[in-house]
């Protein structure tokens, strides 16, 4: 392979996510120089998982209570991420915490969306918690994920107002809306600056 088809070779991406998939569909969506070549997904019966097959993603669904431990499940997906040449991978809404195993093989080549401003309400209920403290904004951060929680690197972030009068679900509405945008151009970006 030349050096200039290697340039314009589509990145293989996995993207995990384990619920709705409104994330993976934005980034199927947006047309970007990627093959989204696998789905990772720990709930079989996650509305993801038909997303995908609608786009013809392939689907490795997993129960992790059938593994020994936590590095024999990630070493599964490893094998299956290997086999199928990823280059780097997306968390989209996947609600597990990436060991060891997955931060070796891929050191700053796994993408987190998180649903506030970093470092301010990390966690799962990041759109709650910023809800509930009664602050005038939150956001959405794209980062590069570590050991920690929600403690990588910043990529990129986008400010979400609150409104006096917001319900929850006003707010939720919001951050998703900037989420399905953040996401697929931050991914663009990294790849365009040959980051990813």
């Amino acid at each position: 392979m030349t050096t200039s088809q290697l340039q314009f070779r589509k990145k293989n991406v996995a993207i995990f996510a384990s619920g709705n998939g409104t994330n993976f569909e934005a980034i199927i969506n947006a047309k970007l120089p990627i093959n989204v070549s696998l789905l990772v997904c720990d709930h079989s019966n996650a509305k993801v998982v038909q997303r995908a097959k609608q786009h013809g993603v392939e689907v490795m669904c997993l129960n992790f209570k059938e593994f020994r431990d936590k590095e024999a499940f990630e070493q599964c997906i490893l094998d299956k991420l290997f086999d199928k040449k990823i280059d780097f991978i997306v968390l989209a809404g996947y609600m597990r915490i990436v060991g060891k195993v997955l931060l070796d093989a891929y050191p700053k080549k796994i993408l987190n969306l998180h649903p506030a401003l970093l470092p301010h309400f990390p966690g799962r209920h990041g759109i709650d918690d910023a809800y509930n403290a009664g602050v005038d904004k939150t956001g959405v951060t794209v980062h590069f994920i570590d050991a920690g929680i929600d403690t990588g690197q910043i990529i990129a972030q986008h400010e979400v107002p609150i409104f006096k009068d917001d319900s929850i679900e006003d707010l939720e509405s919001r951050i998703h809306k900037v989420e399905h945008v953040l996401y697929p151009k931050t991914i663009l970006d990294l790849i365009n600056r040959g980051e990813i």
